[in-house]
């Protein structure tokens, strides 16, 4: 216990208390870090099916799950699995991680064509929309790309896309064979939000990705869930990218850890969830900045709030400095909570949206005169 002492000091003189970028940022808790103490050889060398795995499509409703390292490679395993017969193409919403954040893995790794989406509502993408811009594969044409997976990602941006809307564009697609794809990297906010429970959430796609290092504490791994064929498949790809890991019993440790001590409602809804901290924090931050004179672009559901700097003609790189000036650590626009921020560093960002809005107002009534 004496390395788990020091590493514990270690990150206190680190700490992400006032760290407002990502809920990436968030540490191991001590009970996880206590895990990785208790770790089987089993576990280590991988000798069975992990169970970790099964426990994980159990609670997600589906056959089989896979470990990846990141959400990244979740997402990029699933596609090349669903997609093995060109030409093809991914529909999704232009704004999505797949498609902005993701190196362009869709084109170097799968080989398929992006149909980007503008989502019609500001917020998620809807059946109209898909009926707007899938194209059907039709035997009898040689020059259009047919889309073969649609994804959404929820929440996006910390908005969550209502259940009854991803089933309605599932019930659309899947007759025409079209695979869905769920970017759930974050689906743990939308569930703790209300939004149904685990495995409601997953089931309108054929394949979900879900990350345990975003509010969940671990610091390496996501999982993949989908039926039995298609985890086969996708163990295949994951090996020949390199993903296949040795000695998964530490990451594995850590994963369960966040999912049954800080997501907490694996097994349903539930009632207490450390996530439900930073939806709160959310809340009570877009108050102050919308009840000052601020706007967000998004609604504030889960853990982000989305500033509308524009608005103010507040350059993003301004708004970083000046917070860091307070000892206040921000990335663009965007405000990430998450359930290890300090109750100092919530009262420090308050007090500077107040000051912030403040003297744009002030600047705006001198150039009036």
């Amino acid at each position: 216990m004496e390395l788990s002492q020091t590493w514990q000091e270690q990150q206190a003189s680190q700490s992400n208390g006032a760290d407002f970028r990502s809920d990436t940022v968030t540490q191991p808790t001590p009970e996880m870090l206590r895990t990785v103490f208790e770790v089987s050889p089993t576990d280590i060398f991988n000798e069975k099916p992990s169970s970790f795995e099964q426990y994980m499509a159990r609670v997600t409703g589906k056959e089989d799950a896979l470990l990846c390292i990141s959400g990244t490679m979740a997402n990029q395993i699933a596609l090349r699995s669903h997609l093995t017969q060109p030409p093809m193409a991914i529909l999704a919403d232009e704004r999505s991680h797949i498609l902005t954040m993701e190196c362009g893995g869709i084109a170097s790794l799968a080989g398929a064509m992006v149909q980007p989406v503008r989502a019609s509502n500001g917020v998620h993408l809807t059946l109209e929309d898909i009926r707007r811009s899938i194209v059907l594969d039709d035997p009898d044409d040689i020059y259009g790309c047919p889309t073969r997976v649609v994804e959404f990602e929820n929440p996006h941006m910390g908005a969550v896309f209502p259940l009854h809307d991803m089933q309605a564009i599932s019930e659309f697609v899947r007759p025409l064979g079209i695979r869905v794809h769920l970017d759930g990297a974050r689906l743990w906010e939308a569930v703790v939000a209300g939004a149904g429970t685990l495995e409601e959430m997953c089931g309108p796609a054929d394949s979900v990705s879900l990350c345990f290092t975003k509010g969940l504490c671990a610091p390496i791994g996501s999982i993949l869930v989908g039926n039995a064929a298609f985890i086969r498949q996708a163990r295949k790809v994951r090996k020949g990218i390199g993903g296949a890991m040795r000695q998964p019993g530490m990451a594995i440790a850590m994963a369960m850890g966040g999912v049954v001590g800080v997501f907490g409602q694996a097994e349903g809804h539930g009632s207490e969830s450390m996530l439900l901290k930073g939806h709160r924090l959310a809340r009570e931050l877009a108050h102050v900045w919308t009840g000052a004179g601020g706007k967000v672009t998004m609604p504030v559901q889960t853990n982000m709030v989305c500033l509308n700097l524009d608005a103010l003609g507040i350059s993003e790189e301004d708004w970083v400095n000046g917070g860091a000036e307070r000892g206040l650590m921000l990335r663009e626009s965007k405000i990430v909570t998450h359930c290890q921020i300090e109750p100092n560093a919530v009262m420090a960002l308050k007090q500077y949206m107040i000051d912030t809005l403040a003297k744009t107002k002030e600047v705006a009534h001198h150039h009036s005169f």
